[in-house]
């Protein structure tokens, strides 16, 4: 009967080593994953610099106002595949792009100002 017991508290304590190491194993691939790429684009001077940008499909794209007046990020398709509010000094937008393509866009206040984020 002892013998038993023993058996029976072995495996137990096998078992629960074995989860010990499932959970823990995955903590450890959750924690060495990589945050999802992002980028920036800066609005400065009537201009977004990068004016081309390429990326891979899962990249954030943000872009920042640094000129002294208000800007948009406005994508030239139809309908719109994104669409800032008017940006002041400072505030940013930002889009995450999921599909490979090329996306043009412009500012709707001042539409001579235009760049394309390429996405692979």
């Amino acid at each position: 009967m002892i013998s038993r017991t023993m058996s029976i508290l072995g495996l137990a304590a096998l078992v629960l080593v074995g989860l010990g190491m499932l959970f823990n194993s995955s903590a450890t691939v959750a924690a060495n994953t990589p945050p999802p790429p992002s980028t920036e684009v800066k609005i400065d001077n009537f201009s977004f610099t990068p004016v081309t940008l390429t990326v891979t499909a899962g990249t954030t794209v943000t872009w920042t106002n640094r000129d002294d007046i208000p800007h948009t990020v406005v994508s030239a398709d139809d309908p719109k595949t994104f669409k800032s509010k008017v940006m002041d000094t400072d505030e940013k937008f930002s889009f995450t792009f999921t599909k490979p393509g090329t996306y043009t866009y412009f500012c709707s206040v001042h539409p001579k100002m235009t760049g394309t984020v390429v996405v692979k």
